[in-house]
């Protein structure tokens, strides 16, 4: 099985002091520290155990500058094939639609089975997978727990309110947006980092994958960021003490003056 998996480059939340910018409308991106997203990690896991069970390859293909090309070497050492970079000067300030429209010109170089995300990133829209899955005209399932792999279909489960599984039978070529928790990605080591430093990853800009430049990028945005904040503390938990009667007592007061309850 083909299996092409998207993956992007976000700072690592557990090594930086996120701050907003002076402008208010993005985080201070300078010096941060930066790693693949988690949820696209659990993906490109999962799609290395399919091929370890049923053959096949992995390719990773993330949309970014050339700083993002470790984070390729980084899932290439875990077992994947193949990195392709996806690149250009144009591609800067694109919104959902827009990696998608890039997402899919490089589906469409290549002859993939089966394409997986991450069920979201780093700003959390959870729209990539969707969007790709559209403009591919393939089936689709979100918040993807399980994959079992049959003759030319995938029995997939997917999470759903109150921790729920549900089940679902997709035919390939299809997309999949994977869920964290659906494996234990493996541990890369430095002899994996190491074996794949000189490897050769393609970088392909707007006219490689038949791209306008005038489609993509900021200007051809349709949802563009205004403002980035973040919010006000409140007071904190207030603690009630006394034994369990007491407890109730102050508890349904409190409700009572706040309007919980009449």
């Amino acid at each position: 099985m083909e299996i092409l998996v998207c993956a992007k480059r976000v700072p690592d939340t557990a090594e930086n002091e996120i701050e907003i910018n002076s402008a208010g409308n993005d985080i201070k991106r300078d010096d941060l520290v930066y790693s693949v997203n988690e949820w696209d990690n659990y993906a490109v896991e999962e799609a290395i155990q399919i091929v370890e069970k049923h053959g096949g390859s992995v390719t990773v293909v993330t949309v970014g500058d050339d700083e993002s090309e470790e984070i390729l070497r980084r899932e290439m050492a875990m077992g994947a094939e193949n990195g392709i970079l996806l690149t250009d000067e144009a591609f800067e300030g694109s919104d959902g639609k827009g990696i998608a429209a890039l997402l899919k010109a490089a589906v469409e170089k290549g002859n993939y089975d089966l394409i997986m995300t991450g069920a979201q990133a780093d700003e959390g829209y959870a729209q990539v997978g969707g969007m790709l899955a559209a403009m591919l005209d393939y089936p689709y399932a979100s918040l993807v727990n399980k994959i079992e792999v049959g003759d030319g279909k995938l029995t997939v489960g997917r999470e759903i309110e109150g921790g729920n599984i549900e089940i679902n039978e997709i035919e390939l070529p299809c997309v999949l947006s994977i869920q964290t928790g659906i494996n234990e990605p493996r541990y890369v080591g430095i002899r994996g980092i190491r074996k794949v430093a000189s490897v050769n990853i393609p970088a392909m800009g707007a006219s490689d994958l038949g791209i306008d430049p005038a489609s993509v990028g900021a200007d051809a945005a349709g949802v563009k960021r205004i403002d980035y904040f973040v919010p006000e503390m409140g007071e904190g938990a207030q603690m009630l003490e006394g034994s369990d009667d007491e407890i109730l007592e102050k508890l349904i007061e409190l409700l009572k003056s706040k309007g919980g309850i009449k």
